[in-house]
């Protein structure tokens, strides 16, 4: 089970509302928006996927991460290299 499980409503809408997002932006370049409010809109769904995979990251800490260095070893130590890596690639983005 995801670590997510409790929270996959919130994740759902969020990534519904996200597309949404998405398509608005594609309408507004079809319909020749003006470049700075595009550019707006952009950073506003930029934001909002940054909040949900935040949102995301803290489930796997709190569920997979916080299970596993309870249980010690080596699934431990890769739980947490996993959320390591994923912060980087979250910090790069």
């Amino acid at each position: 089970m995801p670590g997510y499980e409790d929270q996959k409503d919130d994740i759902l809408r969020r990534l519904r509302r996200i597309e949404g997002q998405v398509r608005g932006l594609q309408r507004m370049v079809e319909q020749d928006t003006y470049c700075i409010d595009v550019l707006t809109q952009v950073s506003a769904t930029t934001a909002a996927l940054r909040s949900t995979a935040l949102a995301l990251l803290d489930e796997h800490l709190n569920c997979c991460v916080s299970e596993a260095i309870g249980q010690g070893g080596d699934q431990a130590k890769e739980k947490v290299g996993e959320a390591s890596q994923a912060i980087a690639r979250l910090v790069r983005s």
